[in-house]
Formats: C-alpha cells, sequence, structure tokens
C-alpha cells in the first residue's frame, strides 16, 4: 500500500518546502497538497514548479484561486493585498496557468478526500468543534485532509459529537461510524505558536496519520520577503509561527 505525504500552505516557502521535503525522504510513494502553493512567500515560481514536477495530487487554495480571480481579495487585510499583487507579478505565464488549472475540491485520491477549507467551502476555516459539527453529511470518506488554517491537528467526528485531534501523537483511523478532519498544518507559513515547517505522513496500509514539525532556517525566507518590497509583517510571522 502506498505512503503519502500530506503538505498544505506552503505559500512560496522554498526553505520550509525543501526542509520538510528532505525529512520525509523515503517515508513516502506520493504527495498530496492541499492548495495555497503561493501568496506570502518569495518564491513562488519555485514552488510551482516543483508542484508541477512531483506532486501526485492537487487542489487549489484561496491563495492560488486569487491569483487568476481579481476580484476575489477585496476582503484580504492589506498585507495579503500586497502579497496578492506581488505574486501576481512574479509568476511566470506557465505557473499562472497552472494554478489557474487546479481543481476545487473535494477531490477523492487514495481512499481520502482532499479539501482547502472544508468539504462545503473552500474558505471555511474550521477552527472549533461547532464549525465542524454540521458537516457530518457531506463527508464521504472516513479521512479528509484539510489545510487553510496553518494549525495542525484536526477532529474526529462521532455519533456522540466532535472530538478535538491532538497532532502530538499519531492517530490511528478507524472507518467504523466515524470521520476524521485532519490538518497537516502549514509548511510555509505556520500559525499554531510553533514556526516550524508542518506537514503529515499517512500510510494507508497501517491506516495511521503521523504529524511532523521541521526546523528550517527562516532567515532568509524572511529577508527575501522584505527585499521584495512585502510587508515587514510577513516576514516577522515566519519566525514566531503566528
Amino acid at each position: 500500500m502506498l505512503r503519502y505525504l500530506i503538505l498544505s500552505d506552503i505559500h512560496g516557502n522554498r526553505e520550509a518546502l525543501d526542509a520538510v521535503l528532505v525529512a520525509a525522504q523515503g517515508q513516502y510513494d506520493q504527495v498530496a497538497c492541499l492548495g495555497d502553493l503561493v501568496g506570502y512567500g518569495a518564491d513562488p515560481n519555485y514552488v510551482v514548479e516543483w508542484a508541477r514536477a512531483s506532486v501526485s495530487a492537487i487542489i487549489r487554495g484561496n491563495h492560488d484561486r486569487v491569483m487568476f480571480e481579481n476580484d476575489s481579495d477585496a476582503a484580504y487585510r492589506g498585507e495579503a493585498q500586497d502579497s496578492t499583487r506581488w505574486t501576481r507579478r512574479a509568476l511566470t505565464p506557465e505557473n499562472l496557468d497552472y494554478l489557474r488549472r487546479l481543481p476545487k475540491g473535494p477531490l477523492p485520491w487514495g481512499g481520502f478526500d482532499l479539501v482547502h477549507g472544508s468539504p462545503l467551502d473552500e474558505d471555511q476555516y474550521l477552527v472549533k468543534a461547532s464549525d465542524v459539527a454540521p458537516l457530518g453529511p457531506s463527508l464521504r470518506s472516513p479521512l479528509t485532509f484539510f489545510g487553510h488554517t496553518h494549525v495542525q491537528g484536526g477532529f474526529l467526528l462521532t455519533a456522540s459529537g466532535v472530538v478535538p485531534v491532538d497532532p502530538s501523537g499519531p492517530v490511528e483511523i478507524d472507518p467504523r461510524d466515524r470521520h476524521y478532519l485532519l490538518n497537516p498544518g502549514s509548511v510555509g507559513q505556520p500559525r499554531d505558536g510553533n514556526w516550524r515547517a508542518a506537514c503529515a505522513l499517512y500510510s494507508a496500509d497501517e491506516r495511521r496519520v503521523e504529524f511532523v514539525r521541521v526546523p528550517y532556517n527562516a532567515g532568509p525566507t524572511a529577508e527575501k520577503i522584505v527585499l521584495a518590497g512585502m510587508p515587514a509583517m510577513l516576514a516577522a510571522r515566519l519566525l514566531m509561527g503566528k
């Protein structure tokens, strides 16, 4: 059975992506990505070109979509709008076209589903149990991977309610009358108080998900963001994981 490296929210962060790939080397057969290849970071072309060459299954994220839907960033904060405009200018026509052609989730793959925000809305943030509870009827697989929040962990839905998943240990997937919504965390811009790049490894044979954190040198990444003329806070938050 296949082993999967699950990535999300790389956000143009070359150094974090490279560190994750080195740390996970030999532990996976295929890569699945939950979107947001670009935005915030200064290496969007590097990340997109890696995805084009290396990812087996991928869906778009909201920052990928906004690259070609010019009016969809209207609700973004100022720093996100600045980053969007810079990234649009930086992307090659080929890489922009790749983003345009990315499918919208949910995407069934390998016996699990890929979504960016939630199965109902790629822009929805699943932060607390009350966000997740109404999703039960829309879950088609016992295991769904989601991103968007940049927070590693997730939720277990059972007949008796919704239980948060602790990312500090492995998760054994039991498909009997329950659904797992698991977030690998953000590779390129974690927001859970831990600056280390986040990802997950899933063994389909063992039905086991392991959450992983990988340290990397975020200094050069932050410097490139500032030198590109994007807001300094996008660089500073890399060092804080917020």
